[in-house]
């Protein structure tokens, strides 16, 4: 039995159709800037670029939430794109992580991606061998 792919970090900026498939597992993160119960829908905001990029996260599978409106929160699941919204987050986990260095947080995903690049790269290129 094979165990899904680990969820990939993207910021919130990343999250459009061209970049995510349907049912690919991710991990984001933003700011909560509104929780709809009624429709177990929360939004996060994130700044990059002097714009503002809002991740729409599908909240049934995380309830009872206990929102807290302007905290930090970091969301892991998987892409659905739903009609009228676009690319949304089922998310399996929704934690609040407000404290956390955001600046720091992007850094450290710029620095794990490089070093998975690096190794794939280094994967890819046949070892020599001796041939004496």
């Amino acid at each position: 039995m094979m165990l899904p792919a680990a969820a990939v970090f993207h910021f919130p900026w990343e999250l459009n159709p061209e970049a995510v498939q349907e049912g690919q597992a991710v991990r984001t993160f933003g700011r909560l800037v509104c929780y709809q119960p009624e429709e177990s829908r929360a939004t996060l905001s994130a700044q990059h670029a002097s714009k503002e990029h809002h991740v729409v996260v599908q909240t049934s599978f995380v309830e009872p939430f206990d929102p807290i409106i302007g905290a930090q929160y970091l969301a892991m699941g998987e892409i659905d794109n739903a009609e009228g919204v676009g690319v949304m987050v089922r998310a399996r986990v929704l934690n609040c992580v407000d404290g956390v260095n955001i600046a720091l947080l992007q850094k450290a995903i710029s620095e794990q991606r490089s070093f998975f690049k690096d190794r794939e790269s280094k994967q890819a290129v046949p070892l020599a061998t001796d041939a004496t």
